[in-house]
């Protein structure tokens, strides 16, 4: 037998970005579609910076028919002199070394969303060319990279007006590296609007040339972030007045806040730092609600519609209704949380409710009939709570059952959440079969029935009723955040995986969509953390005369397998999981080292919402709309 020697020798030095390319998801966060638009955004993030500092004004994104992305800006151009320190030009420099720029120097950039991301020298990387045009000092320059390294050298190609300046980003992503190379132009397009309504001097052309999905548009919203909410209040009902908006200079953070108040039940708050989405939230949103809440109660109090001395409104009950932007501009931004898009600076929450205490008191001074329309939102929103967290206490006290005496539940032998996994398995004969062919010692089976409740339709006494519901809220452990009330504690969870494990087909498909929902409404961290999988059973086996057995897992796989197979073979169609013994369960589903799961989580968290109530809800026009659009990108993923 070898032995293994460890020594100086051992250590590996990855030259250049050969470490971009060796552990991609470290930079970018994921090889799938999410990864794959992510560098679109980060070289429309470095047009915006241009943007911010103030030398450009138009940003144009094209989806060319061959697979390439090109990004063009009218900023000032990277620029082509030599570098003192490597004595390259800065361009390439930018271009093949990470964590270089000109961003760490305020006196280029006070303000920038890049610095966020993981730069331009990662989306060369990652690709199997890109070239960079630059005009600048009456010049055209060209330079090629092929999977991060230097083809050709910074060259002239051609003259351009002295006052025309601005840099254009060619590059084809590597199908080496993403498990699709087709970009999602759906969200792209709601990226680059996005963008135009938090800078609102900013033009951005979009052209998708990809046959059949051929569209070009230009986003410009000179309202701004005023315009987002009136953007996002538009599914919902009977806005109480026109947006309040204010932006403000504390010290050196930009803080812009804009909120609008509809009939609409609950709030749709959005934050973001330097053009960066915070979907975690952070501490400007804390300053914001906190600062809120203080004064809308003295309010409540001084028009006597809280009348006992220790009676306030919560957070919830005054923010009842709200859809709000809080955007900031911070030199030097500080992030954390699970997918690090959490803003961490406490100063940021100085400066919002700073901004916010003075405004928002200056507005309801001047606007006391709007005041009153937010304060009796805060007052029927108080007694519905207080009714439903009644409610909710007796119809759980009455139903809550053990996890133990849970005759559903075929509970697994570790208590060790970081190892145990439950399935929520469709029918009773696929139950009988996955609890017969399962790892006892880690594995949990959860059979349901058919299909469970749609939550986006139902009220929230007959969700807490529904039988199946009650049973997966108790088997978890972790309660459920919905409403009112918050009594969701993801350091319980039982189980840190969730698989929802149906059938290959439409009714298995709308069932997981069901469940799904339901975990987005009533259990969103489960989603954000990754804790939910999809597993994915194969449709078909083939059975050669000479060979070895194949699952194929789609009509795709079956396709393939035709053309590539030679000889005859016979075609086990699978209609169910009920039709599985419990080998080929545990083999094909079940088993870690051969199964195939799917990580749920969420792309666009500021579509998830909207797309949820639309698909999902009662009114049946949006969704043909939807659906009519989106068509052409739709695939057979879940």
């Amino acid at each position: 037998m070898s032995k293994q020697t460890y020594d100086g020798n051992s250590i590996s030095i990855l030259e250049g970005l050969e470490a971009v390319r060796k552990r991609p998801g470290m930079y970018i966060g994921s090889v799938s579609t999410k990864g794959l638009n992510h560098l679109i955004y980060e070289i429309v993030d470095n047009s915006v910076d241009e943007y911010l500092a103030g030398y450009c004004n138009e940003i144009s994104v094209y989806l060319e028919p061959d697979g390439v992305a090109v990004i063009s800006d009218n900023g000032r151009g990277i620029p082509v002199e030599i570098n003192d320190k490597t004595g390259l030009p800065a361009v390439q420099v930018v271009f093949t070394v990470l964590h270089a720029g000109g961003k760490f120097e305020n006196e280029n950039y006070k303000i920038s969303g890049g610095l966020h991301g993981v730069g331009a020298s990662v989306v060369n990387a990652l690709s199997v060319w890109l070239e960079v045009t630059v005009k600048r000092n009456g010049l055209i320059y060209e330079q090629r990279y092929e999977r991060g390294k230097v083809v050709s050298e910074l060259r002239v190609t051609g003259k351009c007006k002295k006052n025309e300046t601005g840099t254009t980003v060619r590059f084809l992503p590597d199908d080496e590296i993403f498990e699709k190379t087709y970009f999602k132009a759906s969200m792209i397009r709601n990226r680059l609007h996005e963008t135009a309504y938090l800078n609102p001097n900013l033009t951005i052309h979009f052209s998708n040339r990809r046959p059949g999905e051929e569209i070009e548009i230009t986003y410009h919203e000179p309202e701004g972030i005023c315009a987002y909410v009136k953007k996002l209040n538009e599914e919902r009902q009977n806005p109480l007045h026109d947006p309040v908006y204010f932006k403000r200079q504390v010290g050196s953070i930009e803080v812009e806040v804009a909120f609008q108040y509809t009939e609409d039940f609950g709030e749709n708050i959005l934050g973001f730092c330097n053009n960066i989405y915070t979907a975690e939230g952070g501490t400007h949103l804390t300053g914001f609600k906190t600062k809120f809440t203080t004064i809308m109660n003295q309010y409540a109090r001084e028009i006597g519609m809280l009348k006992e001395k220790d009676a306030n409104f919560t957070g919830t009950d005054v923010r009842n209704g709200m859809t709000a932007i809080i955007s900031v501009k911070h030199p030097d931004p500080r992030f954390e949380g699970q997918t690090k898009t959490k803003l961490d600076n406490p100063d940021a929450a100085k400066a919002v409710a700073e901004a916010a205490g003075e405004e928002i008191v200056f507005y309801f001074d001047k606007n006391l009939e709007t005041l009153k329309k937010v304060l009796s939102c805060a007052e029927k929103s108080a007694k519905i709570r207080k009714a439903e967290e009644k409610a909710k206490t007796n119809m759980l006290t009455r139903q809550k059952l053990s996890i133990d005496s849970n005759a559903k539940l075929a509970n697994c032998e570790s208590r060790k959440p970081e190892e145990c996994e439950i399935f929520i398995v469709e029918g009773d004969s696929a139950g009988g079969s996955a609890k017969t062919a399962r790892n006892r010692r880690t594995q949990a089976i959860l059979p349901i029935r058919g299909k469970i409740l749609n939550v986006e339709k139902a009220t929230m006494d007959k969700v807490l009723a529904n039988a199946e519901i009650k049973t997966m809220i108790n088997a978890f452990g972790c309660g459920f955040s919905e409403g009112y009330g918050n009594d969701f504690d993801i350091s319980k969870l039982r189980y840190h995986k969730i698989v929802i494990m149906t059938d290959a087909d439409v009714d298995g498909a709308h069932i997981a969509t069901l469940l799904l929902t339901f975990f987005y409404r009533f259990m969103p961290e489960l989603i954000t953390h990754g804790h939910i999988f999809i597993a994915m059973p194969p449709l078909y086996k083939a059975i050669p005369k000479k060979g070895k057995e194949m699952y194929l897992y789609d009509d795709a796989a079956l396709a393939k397998y035709r053309k590539t197979h030679k000889g005859s073979f016979t075609l086990q169609r699978y209609k169910g999981l009920g039709e599985m013994d419990a080998d080929q369960l545990w083999e094909t589903t079940l088993d870690p080292e051969t199964r195939v799961l799917k990580q749920v989580e969420i792309e666009d968290a500021r579509m998830a919402s909207s797309v949820t109530s639309m698909l999902m809800g009662s009114d049946v026009p949006p969704r043909r709309q939807f659906i009519y659009e989106n068509a052409a990108e739709a695939t057979l993923d879940i």
